[in-house]
């Protein structure tokens, strides 16, 4: 089971972990600024972070910010058809902004918004997103 992700302040990263550890079939690729874009072969799940910039998000717009490397590679060529799904994370003190990163990268590459995790997530969400990602990979 493939995983791209770009993680910030770490909370990203320390969350898939934890679940590669939960589950050792997860293989991880961290995607940032210095990543080269490449073309992916086989299925994968996107876990992404939402960092913003400037309006709300919802009525009067937003910039995506730090993350936008993921956001290119999975542009890339023929990346988006191999996506799976998309797992966000966020911090619910952002209110209707929380995962809104998440829910817009699945909007516009037409893949669900499988599940969400707030900062580093707990092991309860570990278990539940591992049962999310075993699912959908099945289907």
């Amino acid at each position: 089971m493939n995983i791209l992700f770009t993680s910030i302040a770490g909370n990203t990263r320390s969350f898939l972990n934890r679940l590669q550890k939960y589950n050792e079939t997860i293989h991880l690729k961290e995607i940032d600024d210095n990543t080269p874009e490449d073309e992916e072969s086989e299925p994968f799940f996107v876990f992404v972070p939402t960092y913003l910039e400037g309006g709300n998000g919802i009525d009067n717009g937003d910039q995506e910010i730090m993350t936008e490397a993921l956001r290119e590679y999975i542009e890339f060529k023929e990346n988006s058809k191999l996506c799976l799904g998309i797992i966000g994370s966020g911090n619910k003190n952002f209110n209707e902004q929380y995962c809104l990163t998440a829910k817009q990268y699945a909007e516009e590459f037409k893949v669900p918004l499988l599940d969400d995790f707030e900062l580093r997530g707990t092991n309860e969400d570990v278990k539940r997103i591992d049962e999310t990602l075993r699912n959908a990979w099945t289907k």
